[in-house]
């Protein structure tokens, strides 16, 4: 699951590089995808609609046993 969830967020990434943003995939836990995102998609004020309405709904619909996408701080 892990390889098929990367290659999903590869084919998203570019759109985050084009604002200057970046993704890293941190695990695949109990239906939960952990991300982290980066350069200025971390400290942007809409990265709350990016995850829902972009990352999250872009891997639920790809692999449907996604319940959630969390973005983490580490």
């Amino acid at each position: 699951m892990d390889n098929k969830i990367k290659e999903l967020i590869d084919d998203l990434r570019p759109l985050l590089n084009q604002d200057g943003g970046d993704i890293e995939f941190i695990r695949y836990e109990d239906h939960y995808v952990f991300i982290k995102l980066t350069g200025a998609c971390a400290n942007c004020g809409l990265q709350d609609n990016t995850i829902s309405f972009g990352i999250e709904n872009y891997l639920k619909e790809q692999i449907p046993e996604i319940e959630g996408v969390i973005n983490v701080d580490l």
